[in-house]
């Protein structure tokens, strides 16, 4: 999609969840450079980032669960890396953000807000530690697991072991609201989104799920859960993976995928909206694309360029201009801002002190006492 496609009173777009920074690691070899120009072997380049009105974006720093403990904690360096020096190689049309103030600066100044997200507690190797240095290092949000349960909480698509959180887990959540982090309750199972909304006293994200009730798919989010986030103040940003939004596409995948896939297309990522906001409230609702994490994307959402064409459709179902800007960013800030006075005051060293137990890694001590 060409720039000059973009309508002017489309709103800003802060979009929760993009994997650009590990398929750059795959594809470019964490060239930072290229990303000036065209990219089309990926969904997201600097250019379709400008022509689709992204105005901030939550850089994922996922971690292949192939690699364990330190090996994680190293890679995730690795992908943090990658969005401090794409950010420093574009000064020009980059910022990088830990908060909403930053945030309103860099798009006053026509720059992309750029804040780091974690998507996974394995790459905390175990160690609250490692969660302070990621949040020193610019991390807002972690999502609690990635596509496998963890020692300290159940994943969507992992077996049930804590019936959600384990004691660790819920020490986790807390340390995340002392010092500011996002509690992101995407790829966790609704047994652990209940408990960390039992635990939490900060506003959650959903940083790239869709709503249950309309694809049954385990990513999702069942109603309970989406009008729990939307009474305590937090944020649903609904994905554009096609077997998230259409139980067509999801039942053929489950089928073994033979022939061609149902069609998914824009109409079906609205649908998501449309549902989060009936269930949980217009203050609810936000776009977390999952670009770049994903092979294929609806019809008319092929890349980051896109994002116009979905506002055009939500435009034709009633949306009003006041209701774009909350999903497209105005949610998000507030959420943001509910935590970044916790987030300030730690990186400012004013934040209470952790408990005895959040000072205490999570690991399993057996072995080396074994082989003093």
């Amino acid at each position: 999609m060409d720039s000059a496609r973009r309508r002017i009173s489309d709103p800003a777009v802060i979009d929760g969840h993009n994997d650009l920074a590990w398929a750059s690691r795959l594809g470019l070899g964490y060239d930072v450079e290229a990303l000036a120009g065209s990219v089309p072997e990926l969904h997201t380049d600097i250019p379709r980032l400008e022509a689709g009105g992204v105005a901030g974006q939550f850089w994922s720093v996922w971690v292949d669960s192939v690699l364990e403990g330190a090996e994680q904690v190293v890679a995730t360096l690795e992908q943090i890396d990658f969005v401090q020096r794409l950010i420093d190689a574009h000064p020009s049309r980059l910022a990088f953000a830990r908060t909403a103030a930053d945030a309103r600066r860099a798009i006053a100044d026509g720059r992309i807000a750029s804040f780091i997200g974690i998507e996974g507690g394995d790459q905390l190797g175990g160690s609250l530690a490692v969660l302070r240095q990621f949040a020193r290092l610019g991390a807002r949000y972690m999502t609690l697991t990635w596509s496998h349960t963890i020692a300290w909480a159940d994943s969507a698509t992992g077996e049930n072991r804590h019936g959600g959180l384990s004691d660790f887990g819920r020490e986790v959540v807390r340390e995340m609201n002392r010092i500011g982090v996002l509690v992101d309750l995407a790829h966790v199972a609704p047994t652990t989104m209940r408990a960390a909304l039992e635990e939490t006293t900060r506003p959650v994200v959903v940083s790239h799920s869709g709503a249950l009730a309309l694809c049954d798919h385990p990513r999702n989010v069942p109603d309970d859960v989406l009008e729990a986030i939307g009474a305590q103040g937090g944020v649903v940003m609904a994905a554009f993976v096609p077997t998230f939004l259409s139980q067509a596409r999801r039942d053929w995948w489950q089928a073994g995928q033979e022939g061609q896939p149902p069609p998914v297309g824009i109409a079906d990522a609205a649908d998501h909206l449309d549902h989060i906001r009936d269930v949980a409230g217009i203050a609810a609702v936000g776009i977390g694309g999952d670009y770049d994490g994903t092979d294929e994307m609806p019809e008319g959402l092929e890349d980051v360029s896109c994002y116009p064409a979905l506002f055009a459709e939500l435009r034709r179902r009633g949306w009003s201009d006041d209701d774009l800007a909350a999903t497209a960013h105005g949610n998000i800030l507030r959420v943001l801002e509910a935590s970044d006075a916790d987030h300030i005051a730690f990186l400012d060293g004013l934040a209470p002190a952790p408990t005895a137990a959040a000072l205490v890694p999570a690991v399993d001590t057996t072995q080396r006492e074994r082989t003093r």
